[in-house]
């Protein structure tokens, strides 16, 4: 059975690599129908399988198979091998990846039916997800670390998919530059790691952690750091990257460059999942570091906080969901750091769903309005597109938390455990996370209600020829919109309170750190969950912000107008994105270019070209010069530089006796 399941999982990883190895070596030549035929095809076959390993490893409790498919890299007594580790995370991982990329695979064929890089278009979805797959199904850090950097490639070639498009092309060297920073403090993990424990392996690190707990390093002279908490602290890094946290969050908004098919895979299951994954298997080393905990919880609340009051005032439809997913994700940051692992992947699960259902939902009305953006170009369009409507719709309510929708369950777990946490920040991360309850409503059903109802402020051509969408992107948000309104009803109770937990030992959490413990003694039933709903702050605080919307932006909305004009700095600041974009411009971009041309002008110019090869041409220059004169070619003038070498020779050793 074990040799089974690693054969399946390594089919599983195989099969997306062989749709994207198809597609782009010959999708010119068997043609567009044949490529998505095929992509299709061996993406469905992968899900299927996912669905068995799922069944199997989950529902089914088989114990966690681990098993090298060969050995890599043989350096002294370091060994490092292409090994995959099946448990009951990186079964749930997979089954969400390869639904929501066959949902992305069905759904492109109609987006991008027109668009001439069609073929190409399906070879880096395909590869997308084969790399996400080895990150998830890996048995050690450096594969990982392989499936990690994977991503990031095909990240930055799908972000700059369109690569005409100058602001495309900016927005994947962003991706892939700010990615990079985040990669650094992944690296840096992996080699502290590998000095302290001599492997890579999850298994060997985790059941060793012991050995380091009382060891420390100088960084500096005179300040001693915890090894675990400096391993955790570089991890996270990297994981901050991934996961797009404050400060290295800038590159998510202009991942919206890409084609929306792709938006949605990057947002909803691939790239900025990576890295909640990585610290959920990480979590035997980082319980045992306080102070990486409380510095994830700082973190992720502020991203949940100052990422969702942008998505407020965004007018892209596109940029409103991605801010939104950055605020998500500081949910699920808030929740690794509270030590409810569970808990946030639960929000990673559910998430996965109604973000993907928005995405594919805003690209049906991008394409019905001939790729237009702007919200404000939009409104009364239910009428047109009701199934498209019907679908934000329940998206939007998942993600506003409104109960029984699946993002409701996970989203008020996380609420209540940081409630619950005594860790360090928790009190700051409690506050920031009652408001992101309001603002999440507040700017996803602001944007239902600019783009769907209202005033019709459509030119006259997009009135004219706007309709809803071909079945072949409105299946995709039908299959996503279910599970977006019963997997949080479903999985709850599996998930966070019943025993045995949905994850099992897949997740390492100290007694002391367990509030889902605590939480578990008070659930009585998802049903009575939602119904108690309306017991607690957050539910309230989520009608507010619905109420406030439909306010400003149905019922009021010139007074909307008249608070941006009041309190224009504040709206100055939300636009600029509180000037992250300009600073990294202004002192990264633009200072590392003068610092590149002041050492060019000292070192290249100056140094090495005018000292060492113009000056070296220079000096030879003079000698010759100096020598074709004294080579004049007259008898006398030999005659008397022998006779002068004469003389100092003589002097010299005539002075010689008398210096001693």
């Amino acid at each position: 059975m074990e040799n089974n399941l690693l054969l399946i999982a390594l089919v599983i990883i195989l099969l997306p690599l062989l749709g994207a190895l198809i597609a782009g070596l010959f999708g010119k030549l068997i043609g567009p129908r044949p490529t998505h035929t095929i992509t299709i095809s061996l993406m469905s076959i992968t899900f299927l399988l996912a669905c068995y390993v799922f069944t199997t490893m989950v529902l089914n409790g088989y114990p966690a198979v681990e098993g090298v498919i060969y050995k890599w890299v043989q350096a002294g007594a370091f060994q490092f091998d292409v090994a995959l580790l099946i448990d009951k995370l990186s079964a749930t991982m997979i089954f969400i990846v390869t639904f929501v990329s066959l949902m992305v695979h069905i759904y492109t064929v109609g987006y991008m039916a027109d668009d001439p890089g069609y073929q190409r278009f399906f070879s880096y979805v395909s590869l997308f997800t084969f790399a996400m797959l080895v990150l998830v199904l890996a048995d050690n850090f450096l594969l990982m670390f392989f499936g990690w950097e994977g991503v990031g490639l095909v990240s930055y070639l799908l972000i700059g998919f369109w690569f005409k498009r100058e602001a495309a092309v900016f927005g994947s060297l962003k991706a892939f530059l700010v990615n990079r920073v985040g990669d650094i403090g992944f690296l840096l993990g992996m080699a502290v790691i590998l000095k302290y424990f001599n492997t890579l392996n999850y298994h060997e690190v985790f059941t060793h952690v012991g050995s380091v707990l009382d060891k420390t390093l100088n960084l500096f002279p005179g300040t001693p750091v915890s090894v675990i908490t400096f391993i955790c602290i570089l991890l996270f890094i990297g994981a901050m990257g991934k996961s797009a946290q404050v400060p290295l969050h800038v590159w998510l908004p202009e991942s919206m460059e890409g084609p929306t098919p792709i938006s949605a895979l990057i947002h909803a299951a691939t790239m900025v999942t990576a890295g909640i994954y990585m610290v959920s298997r990480a979590s035997p080393l980082f319980e045992y570091s306080t102070v990486a905990l409380s510095l994830i919880l700082v973190i992720g609340a502020t991203t949940c906080l100052f990422m969702g009051l942008l998505a407020v005032f965004q007018c892209d439809i596109k940029r409103v969901i991605a801010y939104s997913t950055l605020s998500q994700l500081g949910y699920m940051t808030v929740a690794l750091g509270a030590s409810s692992y569970d808990a946030a992947i639960f929000h990673l699960v559910t998430h996965a769903f109604f973000k993907a259902l928005l995405f594919l939902a805003a690209g049906s009305v991008i394409i019905a309005l001939h790729h237009e953006q702007d919200m404000r170009n939009m409104g009364g369009l239910a009428r047109y597109m009701p199934i498209t409507y019907l679908t934000f719709l329940i998206g939007a309510l998942a993600v506003a938390a409104i109960p029984p929708f699946s993002g409701f369950y996970s989203k008020d777990a996380i609420i209540e455990a940081v409630q619950l946490s005594t860790i360090p920040g928790a009190g700051y991360a409690y506050m920031c996370v009652l408001v992101g309850a309001f603002l999440t409503p507040l700017y996803i059903f602001r944007a239902l209600f600019l783009t769907f109802h209202g005033k019709e402020r459509l030119s006259l051509h997009a009135k004219k020829h706007i309709k809803e969408s071909p079945w072949v992107i409105l299946v995709p948000l039908i299959a996503l919109a279910a599970p977006s309104i019963v997997s949080g009803f479903m999985l709850v109770g599996p998930m966070l309170f019943t025993q045995p937990r949905l994850l099992g030992a897949s997740v390492f959490v100290l007694p002391q750190h367990n509030v889902l413990a605590h939480m578990a003694m008070e659930f009585h039933g998802a049903w009575l969950m939602a119904i108690d709903a309306c017991m607690h702050l957050p539910f309230w605080l989520a009608i507010a912000g619905i109420g406030t919307a439909w306010l400003f932006n149905i019922h009021f909305v010139e007074f909307a107008e008249q608070l941006k004009r009041r309190f224009s700095f504040f709206y100055s600041v939300m636009m600029n994105k509180y000037g992250f974009d300009d600073f990294n411009q202004l002192i990264i971009v633009r200072g590392c270019r003068k610092l590149g041309y002041f050492f060019y002008d000292i070192s290249d110019l100056k140094m090495i070209d005018g000292i060492f090869v113009n000056g070296t041409g220079k000096i030879i220059t003079w000698l010759a010069r100096v020598g074709r004169r004294l080579q004049s070619g007259y008898i006398y003038h030999y005659s008397l530089a022998m006779v002068a070498g004469v003389l100092v020779f003589l002097g010299w050793f005539l002075l010689l006796p008398l210096k001693g």
